[in-house]
Protein backbone atom coordinates (compact mmCIF):
# COMPACT_ATOMS: atom_id res chain seq x y z
CA UNK A 1 0.00 0.00 0.00
CA UNK A 2 3.17 2.24 0.21
CA UNK A 3 3.60 2.79 -3.25
CA UNK A 4 -0.42 3.52 -3.88
CA UNK A 5 -0.10 5.96 -0.32
CA UNK A 6 2.63 7.65 -2.25
CA UNK A 7 0.75 7.98 -5.48
CA UNK A 8 -2.00 9.54 -4.02
CA UNK A 9 0.24 12.09 -2.14
CA UNK A 10 1.53 13.12 -5.92
CA UNK A 11 -1.87 13.63 -7.38
CA UNK A 12 -2.85 15.63 -3.61
CA UNK A 13 0.00 17.49 -4.15
CA UNK A 14 -0.70 18.18 -7.98
CA UNK A 15 -4.66 19.18 -7.10
CA UNK A 16 -3.48 21.45 -4.88
CA UNK A 17 -1.54 23.38 -7.49
CA UNK A 18 -4.43 23.73 -9.75
CA UNK A 19 -6.58 24.85 -7.10
CA UNK A 20 -4.69 27.39 -6.24
CA UNK A 21 -4.55 28.53 -9.70
CA UNK A 22 -7.74 28.90 -9.82
CA UNK A 23 -8.01 30.45 -6.36
CA UNK A 24 -10.45 27.71 -5.33
CA UNK A 25 -11.02 28.60 -1.40
CA UNK A 26 -12.03 32.49 -3.03
CA UNK A 27 -14.18 30.63 -5.57
CA UNK A 28 -16.17 29.16 -2.52
CA UNK A 29 -16.29 32.23 -0.70
CA UNK A 30 -18.15 33.62 -3.02
CA UNK A 31 -20.39 31.20 -3.92
CA UNK A 32 -21.05 30.67 -0.26
CA UNK A 33 -21.79 34.50 -0.28
CA UNK A 34 -23.94 34.69 -2.99
CA UNK A 35 -26.09 31.34 -1.75
CA UNK A 36 -26.69 33.71 1.27
CA UNK A 37 -27.84 36.71 -0.87
CA UNK A 38 -30.62 34.36 -3.21
CA UNK A 39 -31.69 33.41 0.36
CA UNK A 40 -32.85 37.15 1.67
CA UNK A 41 -36.83 37.38 1.49
CA UNK A 42 -36.40 40.95 -0.54
CA UNK A 43 -33.56 38.83 -2.81
CA UNK A 44 -36.03 39.73 -6.11
CA UNK A 45 -37.33 43.08 -5.12
CA UNK A 46 -34.71 44.24 -7.88
CA UNK A 47 -35.30 41.40 -10.33
CA UNK A 48 -32.37 42.63 -12.57
CA UNK A 49 -29.87 43.17 -9.87
CA UNK A 50 -31.42 39.50 -8.96
CA UNK A 51 -30.90 38.22 -12.33
CA UNK A 52 -26.97 39.45 -12.53
CA UNK A 53 -26.31 37.54 -9.27
CA UNK A 54 -27.68 34.60 -10.07
CA UNK A 55 -25.83 34.58 -13.33
CA UNK A 56 -22.82 35.34 -11.74
CA UNK A 57 -23.63 32.45 -8.89
CA UNK A 58 -24.07 30.29 -12.41
CA UNK A 59 -20.64 30.90 -13.34
CA UNK A 60 -18.48 30.25 -10.64
CA UNK A 61 -21.07 26.50 -9.98
CA UNK A 62 -19.81 25.82 -13.38
CA UNK A 63 -16.59 26.35 -12.63
CA UNK A 64 -15.94 25.00 -9.23
CA UNK A 65 -18.25 21.79 -10.01
CA UNK A 66 -15.11 19.20 -11.93
CA UNK A 67 -12.86 20.74 -9.52
CA UNK A 68 -15.16 19.69 -6.12
CA UNK A 69 -15.88 16.61 -7.72
CA UNK A 70 -12.20 15.60 -8.06
CA UNK A 71 -11.15 17.07 -4.11
CA UNK A 72 -14.04 14.59 -3.35
CA UNK A 73 -12.76 11.79 -5.53
CA UNK A 74 -9.02 12.29 -4.48
CA UNK A 75 -10.62 12.50 -0.51
CA UNK A 76 -12.32 8.73 -1.00
CA UNK A 77 -8.94 7.30 -2.37
CA UNK A 78 -6.92 8.66 0.61
CA UNK A 79 -9.25 6.95 3.13
CA UNK A 80 -9.62 3.85 1.04
CA UNK A 81 -5.87 3.54 1.46
CA UNK A 82 -6.07 4.30 5.08
CA UNK A 83 -8.11 1.13 5.13
CA UNK A 84 -4.90 -0.72 4.39
CA UNK A 85 -6.92 -3.62 2.79
CA UNK A 86 -5.12 -6.00 0.28
CA UNK A 87 -8.70 -7.02 -1.26
CA UNK A 88 -9.58 -3.41 -2.07
CA UNK A 89 -6.63 -3.23 -3.92
CA UNK A 90 -7.89 -3.69 -7.49
CA UNK A 91 -10.30 -0.71 -6.96
CA UNK A 92 -7.58 1.15 -5.69
CA UNK A 93 -5.47 1.14 -8.46
CA UNK A 94 -8.44 2.01 -10.95
CA UNK A 95 -9.00 4.87 -9.00
CA UNK A 96 -5.73 6.34 -9.05
CA UNK A 97 -5.97 5.80 -13.29
CA UNK A 98 -10.03 7.63 -13.61
CA UNK A 99 -8.38 10.34 -10.94
CA UNK A 100 -5.17 10.69 -13.22
CA UNK A 101 -7.39 10.89 -16.33
CA UNK A 102 -10.18 13.20 -14.70
CA UNK A 103 -7.29 15.90 -13.79
CA UNK A 104 -5.31 15.46 -16.60
CA UNK A 105 -8.67 16.50 -18.82
CA UNK A 106 -9.15 19.42 -15.77
CA UNK A 107 -5.82 21.10 -16.32
CA UNK A 108 -6.26 21.21 -20.26
CA UNK A 109 -9.42 23.06 -19.83
CA UNK A 110 -7.41 25.29 -17.26
CA UNK A 111 -4.77 25.93 -19.56
CA UNK A 112 -7.43 28.55 -21.24
CA UNK A 113 -9.18 29.75 -17.73
CA UNK A 114 -7.42 33.06 -17.39
CA UNK A 115 -9.96 36.29 -17.79
CA UNK A 116 -9.43 37.23 -21.18
CA UNK A 117 -8.13 33.76 -22.94
CA UNK A 118 -11.50 32.79 -24.90
CA UNK A 119 -11.34 36.76 -26.40
CA UNK A 120 -9.92 37.62 -29.88
CA UNK A 121 -6.22 38.93 -29.86
CA UNK A 122 -4.57 41.91 -30.94
CA UNK A 123 -1.11 41.59 -32.00
CA UNK A 124 1.70 44.04 -32.56
CA UNK A 125 5.15 43.45 -33.75
CA UNK A 126 7.95 46.52 -33.43
CA UNK A 127 11.06 46.64 -34.72
CA UNK A 128 13.61 46.63 -31.76
CA UNK A 129 17.41 47.35 -31.63
CA UNK A 130 19.20 46.08 -35.15
CA UNK A 131 18.59 48.41 -37.41
CA UNK A 132 17.35 47.53 -41.03
CA UNK A 133 18.07 44.19 -39.94
CA UNK A 134 15.30 44.31 -36.96
CA UNK A 135 12.84 46.02 -39.61
CA UNK A 136 12.98 42.63 -41.52
CA UNK A 137 13.10 40.55 -38.61
CA UNK A 138 9.24 41.85 -37.77
CA UNK A 139 8.43 41.27 -41.41
CA UNK A 140 9.84 37.76 -40.25
CA UNK A 141 7.75 37.26 -37.49
CA UNK A 142 4.31 39.03 -39.33
CA UNK A 143 4.92 36.08 -41.50
CA UNK A 144 5.18 33.21 -38.56
CA UNK A 145 2.12 34.12 -36.71
CA UNK A 146 0.05 35.44 -40.34
CA UNK A 147 0.68 31.30 -40.58
CA UNK A 148 -0.27 30.08 -37.96
CA UNK A 149 -3.51 31.68 -37.52
CA UNK A 150 -4.19 30.39 -40.84
CA UNK A 151 -2.83 27.03 -39.61
CA UNK A 152 -5.65 27.21 -37.31
CA UNK A 153 -8.11 28.70 -39.04
CA UNK A 154 -8.28 32.15 -37.39
CA UNK A 155 -9.46 35.18 -39.32
CA UNK A 156 -6.85 38.13 -39.75
CA UNK A 157 -7.62 41.71 -40.40
CA UNK A 158 -4.58 44.47 -40.66
CA UNK A 159 -5.59 47.41 -37.84
CA UNK A 160 -1.85 49.29 -38.52
CA UNK A 161 1.35 49.03 -40.51
CA UNK A 162 4.44 51.37 -40.62
CA UNK A 163 7.08 50.35 -43.72
CA UNK A 164 10.59 50.40 -42.59
CA UNK A 165 13.00 52.77 -45.00
CA UNK A 166 14.69 49.97 -46.63
CA UNK A 167 13.10 46.81 -45.74
CA UNK A 168 10.90 44.76 -44.11
CA UNK A 169 8.19 46.79 -41.17
CA UNK A 170 9.16 49.27 -38.01
CA UNK A 171 5.75 48.26 -36.75
CA UNK A 172 3.10 46.35 -37.55
CA UNK A 173 -0.43 45.81 -35.76
CA UNK A 174 -3.56 42.73 -36.39
CA UNK A 175 -6.56 41.21 -34.99
CA UNK A 176 -6.66 37.60 -34.74
CA UNK A 177 -10.05 36.50 -34.68
CA UNK A 178 -10.81 32.53 -33.42
CA UNK A 179 -11.63 30.40 -30.50
CA UNK A 180 -9.25 30.97 -27.58
CA UNK A 181 -6.95 32.96 -30.33
CA UNK A 182 -5.75 35.39 -27.11
CA UNK A 183 -5.34 32.50 -24.81
CA UNK A 184 -3.25 30.57 -27.12
CA UNK A 185 -0.95 33.32 -28.35
CA UNK A 186 -0.21 35.48 -24.91
CA UNK A 187 3.07 33.64 -24.28
CA UNK A 188 4.12 35.18 -27.05
CA UNK A 189 4.40 38.67 -25.88
CA UNK A 190 8.02 39.85 -25.42
CA UNK A 191 11.21 40.16 -27.12
CA UNK A 192 12.14 38.32 -29.58
CA UNK A 193 16.01 37.73 -30.67
CA UNK A 194 17.46 36.70 -33.93
CA UNK A 195 20.66 35.55 -35.15
CA UNK A 196 21.84 35.08 -38.43
CA UNK A 197 23.71 36.25 -41.16
CA UNK A 198 22.78 39.74 -42.42
CA UNK A 199 20.95 40.06 -46.08
CA UNK A 200 21.52 43.58 -45.48
CA UNK A 201 25.33 44.03 -44.70
CA UNK A 202 27.69 43.65 -48.06
CA UNK A 203 30.11 41.40 -45.61
CA UNK A 204 27.64 39.13 -44.88
CA UNK A 205 28.63 39.06 -41.08
CA UNK A 206 26.56 37.75 -38.50
CA UNK A 207 23.94 40.27 -37.08
CA UNK A 208 21.72 40.28 -34.03
CA UNK A 209 18.39 42.03 -34.06
CA UNK A 210 15.46 42.36 -31.44
CA UNK A 211 11.86 42.98 -32.32
CA UNK A 212 8.68 43.24 -29.19
CA UNK A 213 6.16 41.35 -29.86
CA UNK A 214 2.81 42.49 -27.80
CA UNK A 215 -0.32 40.52 -27.23
CA UNK A 216 -3.43 41.54 -25.89
CA UNK A 217 -7.20 40.75 -25.61
CA UNK A 218 -9.56 42.34 -27.52
CA UNK A 219 -11.78 44.62 -25.49
CA UNK A 220 -15.36 45.51 -27.31
CA UNK A 221 -17.67 45.83 -24.12
CA UNK A 222 -16.73 48.91 -22.93
CA UNK A 223 -17.90 48.52 -19.53
CA UNK A 224 -15.22 45.86 -18.67
CA UNK A 225 -12.39 48.01 -18.78
CA UNK A 226 -13.98 51.75 -17.43
CA UNK A 227 -12.42 54.91 -18.61
CA UNK A 228 -13.17 58.30 -17.53
CA UNK A 229 -12.72 60.65 -20.39
CA UNK A 230 -10.72 63.21 -17.95
CA UNK A 231 -7.76 60.19 -18.73
CA UNK A 232 -8.18 60.47 -22.30
CA UNK A 233 -6.26 63.24 -24.79
CA UNK A 234 -7.81 62.94 -28.09
CA UNK A 235 -5.50 63.93 -31.75
CA UNK A 236 -6.54 64.13 -34.68
CA UNK A 237 -4.38 64.57 -38.45
CA UNK A 238 -4.49 64.09 -41.45
CA UNK A 239 -3.95 60.32 -42.23
CA UNK A 240 -1.19 59.59 -44.93
CA UNK A 241 0.26 56.39 -46.96
CA UNK A 242 -2.67 54.48 -48.45
CA UNK A 243 -6.35 53.93 -48.07
CA UNK A 244 -7.60 56.39 -50.69
CA UNK A 245 -7.94 59.67 -51.81
CA UNK A 246 -10.77 60.36 -48.54
CA UNK A 247 -7.98 59.04 -46.11
CA UNK A 248 -5.22 61.62 -47.59
CA UNK A 249 -7.53 64.84 -47.37
CA UNK A 250 -9.26 64.72 -44.23
CA UNK A 251 -8.37 64.64 -40.58
CA UNK A 252 -9.53 61.16 -40.24
CA UNK A 253 -6.54 59.81 -37.85
CA UNK A 254 -6.96 59.75 -34.12
CA UNK A 255 -4.13 59.41 -31.55
CA UNK A 256 -5.36 58.73 -28.30
CA UNK A 257 -3.19 58.65 -25.29
CA UNK A 258 -4.21 57.24 -21.93
CA UNK A 259 -2.71 60.12 -19.62
CA UNK A 260 -2.03 58.25 -15.94
CA UNK A 261 -0.17 55.61 -17.88
CA UNK A 262 1.13 57.06 -21.28
CA UNK A 263 -0.44 54.15 -23.42
CA UNK A 264 -0.97 56.07 -26.71
CA UNK A 265 -2.99 54.43 -29.87
CA UNK A 266 -2.85 55.76 -33.29
CA UNK A 267 -4.95 54.63 -35.75
CA UNK A 268 -5.39 55.85 -39.71
CA UNK A 269 -6.78 52.57 -41.55
CA UNK A 270 -10.54 52.99 -41.30
CA UNK A 271 -12.16 55.49 -43.75
CA UNK A 272 -13.92 57.89 -40.91
CA UNK A 273 -12.72 59.85 -37.83
CA UNK A 274 -15.33 57.91 -35.72
CA UNK A 275 -14.15 54.12 -36.37
CA UNK A 276 -10.63 55.18 -36.13
CA UNK A 277 -11.66 56.82 -32.95
CA UNK A 278 -13.35 53.68 -31.57
CA UNK A 279 -11.01 51.31 -32.88
CA UNK A 280 -8.41 53.31 -31.17
CA UNK A 281 -10.21 53.18 -27.55
CA UNK A 282 -10.72 49.53 -28.11
CA UNK A 283 -6.95 48.98 -28.30
CA UNK A 284 -6.44 51.04 -25.61
CA UNK A 285 -8.96 49.12 -23.22
CA UNK A 286 -7.13 46.09 -24.47
CA UNK A 287 -3.69 47.33 -23.56
CA UNK A 288 -4.79 48.13 -19.86
CA UNK A 289 -6.66 44.78 -19.55
CA UNK A 290 -3.35 43.74 -20.34
CA UNK A 291 -1.60 45.48 -17.69
CA UNK A 292 -3.81 44.29 -15.20
CA UNK A 293 -2.91 41.09 -15.94
CA UNK A 294 0.55 41.91 -15.40
CA UNK A 295 1.11 44.16 -12.80
CA UNK A 296 -2.09 42.51 -10.98
CA UNK A 297 -3.90 45.33 -10.28
CA UNK A 298 -7.46 45.54 -9.80
CA UNK A 299 -7.91 49.15 -10.43
CA UNK A 300 -6.75 50.84 -13.75
CA UNK A 301 -5.73 53.99 -11.30
CA UNK A 302 -2.65 52.08 -10.09
CA UNK A 303 -1.42 50.74 -13.34
CA UNK A 304 1.91 52.33 -14.30
CA UNK A 305 2.84 51.93 -18.07
CA UNK A 306 4.92 48.98 -19.53
CA UNK A 307 8.16 50.42 -21.23
CA UNK A 308 10.32 47.17 -21.80
CA UNK A 309 12.88 48.19 -24.77
CA UNK A 310 13.72 45.59 -27.46
CA UNK A 311 17.30 45.09 -26.58
CA UNK A 312 19.39 42.71 -24.93
CA UNK A 313 18.87 41.25 -22.04
CA UNK A 314 14.65 41.54 -22.21
CA UNK A 315 14.12 38.58 -24.83
CA UNK A 316 11.82 35.91 -24.16
CA UNK A 317 13.20 33.57 -26.87
CA UNK A 318 15.71 33.20 -28.89
CA UNK A 319 15.88 31.87 -33.07
CA UNK A 320 19.38 31.11 -34.70
CA UNK A 321 20.05 30.58 -37.84
CA UNK A 322 23.83 31.13 -37.85
CA UNK A 323 26.34 29.12 -36.82
CA UNK A 324 23.45 26.72 -36.13
CA UNK A 325 20.19 26.46 -36.07
CA UNK A 326 18.21 26.68 -32.74
CA UNK A 327 15.09 27.88 -31.24
CA UNK A 328 15.03 28.19 -27.50
CA UNK A 329 12.21 29.92 -25.13
CA UNK A 330 14.28 31.09 -22.12
CA UNK A 331 11.07 30.55 -19.57
CA UNK A 332 10.24 27.38 -20.48
CA UNK A 333 13.57 25.86 -22.12
CA UNK A 334 11.45 24.56 -24.64
CA UNK A 335 14.30 24.39 -27.81
CA UNK A 336 14.32 22.78 -31.57
CA UNK A 337 16.92 22.63 -33.93
CA UNK A 338 13.59 22.83 -36.45
CA UNK A 339 13.87 26.58 -37.06
CA UNK A 340 12.25 26.51 -40.25
CA UNK A 341 8.98 24.81 -39.21
CA UNK A 342 8.80 27.47 -36.75
CA UNK A 343 9.39 30.09 -38.64
CA UNK A 344 6.46 28.64 -40.96
CA UNK A 345 4.23 29.23 -38.36
CA UNK A 346 4.09 25.38 -36.57
CA UNK A 347 4.16 27.20 -33.36
CA UNK A 348 1.79 24.19 -31.68
CA UNK A 349 4.38 22.68 -29.51
CA UNK A 350 6.64 25.94 -28.53
CA UNK A 351 2.71 27.22 -27.30
CA UNK A 352 1.91 24.04 -25.54
CA UNK A 353 4.68 24.23 -23.94
CA UNK A 354 4.19 27.39 -22.33
CA UNK A 355 0.61 26.96 -21.51
CA UNK A 356 2.12 23.91 -19.48
CA UNK A 357 4.90 26.47 -17.91
CA UNK A 358 2.06 28.90 -16.87
CA UNK A 359 0.32 26.22 -14.63
CA UNK A 360 3.25 25.28 -12.75
CA UNK A 361 4.54 29.20 -11.75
Amino acid sequence: MDRHKQNSIDLRNKINLALDKINYRKLILEEKGFILETQSEDFWKDPSSAQKLMQKLSLIQKKLEPWKKLNSDIKYLEDLIELDDKKIEDDIVKLISEINKEFDDLKNKLKMSGPYDEDNAILSIYAGAGGTDAQDWTQMLFRMYSRYAESKGFKTKLINETPGEEAGLKSITLEIDGENSYGLLKGEHGVHRLVRLSPFNSNNLRETSFAKVEVIPKIEQPDLILIEDKDLKIDVYRAGGHGGQSVNTTDSAVRITHTPTGINVAIQNERSQTQNKELALTIIRSKLAQLKIEQHKDNINDLKGENQSAEWGNQIRSYVLHPYKQVKDLRTNFETSNIESILDGDLDAIIDAYLDYSLSV
